[in-house]
């Protein structure tokens, strides 16, 4: 064999050998990145369960326990479903020291500024109002988008806001209105300077409102001592 042909084979031989490490590094890290993901999901989904928890009870005044309940669309009532659920659609029913119900609490998704916004909040259906909101998840610009969570003008809005029933659907869908320019209870001031995350907000909460309120506000009595 000559030289030149020595020096293919050995050239051959190291490229394989430099692919083979290549590829088990490769499937080493697939390996770890499997196990890693595996390892913290169920770390990842109790953190969330937790802080949804501690949403639900802080959207809902005098709530100290919560059920989740989910609507069966056959009977068009509204059944226990299993707190650990992820479900869009699940209401959670929050009851105070003496098991009454003390409010609900839903959850809404929408496209802010740069990604989705998370938000729960709490609706009395003895005043047809939402009174309370908390974001579950928001990646917003830190001092701008995210002053949905922190600007006391914007979170003002959800102490009573107006989401009264007629009949089958809301007496007025929640309005966006620009900072400042509020005249009505069911109208949502935005925020200065952060107007596409508050409008998606509202966006999100008319949309949710609009489906979701008149049916709670009519099975009411199914969410009634839900712990007893």
């Amino acid at each position: 064999m000559s030289e030149e042909q020595l020096n293919v084979s050995d050239s051959g031989a190291s490229a394989a050998k430099i692919y083979g490490v290549v590829l088990s590094v490769g499937v080493v890290c697939s390996l770890l990145i499997v196990s890693t993901y595996e390892f913290t999901k169920p770390i990842i989904q109790a953190n969330k369960l937790a802080a949804r928890e501690l949403a639900i009870l802080e959207v809902i005044s005098d709530a100290v326990t919560s059920e989740a309940f989910v609507l069966d669309e056959a009977t068009g009532e509204f059944q226990k479903a299993s707190a650990s659920s992820e479900d869009q659609n699940l209401v959670f029913a929050g009851y105070n020291q003496k098991g009454e119900l003390a409010g609900l609490a839903l959850g809404t998704k929408g496209m802010g500024y740069q990604d989705y916004i998370h938000v729960l909040y709490g609706y009395s259906p003895e005043q047809q109002a939402i009174v309370g909101i908390s974001v579950l998840e928001s990646r917003e610009t830190p001092g701008l988008g995210d002053r949905i969570q922190t600007d006391p003008a914007f979170l003002k809005n959800f102490e009573k806001l107006d989401v009264r029933v007629d009949g089958d659907k809301l007496a007025h869908e929640l309005e966006y209105v620009k900072a400042g320019e509020k005249t009505d209870e069911w109208q949502i001031d935005g925020i200065s300077g952060a107007t596409i995350s508050s409008q998606a907000t509202a966006d999100m909460l008319r949309e949710s409102t609009n489906k979701w309120i008149p049916r709670v506000y009519s099975r009411t009595d199914d969410f009634r001592g839900g712990t007893e």
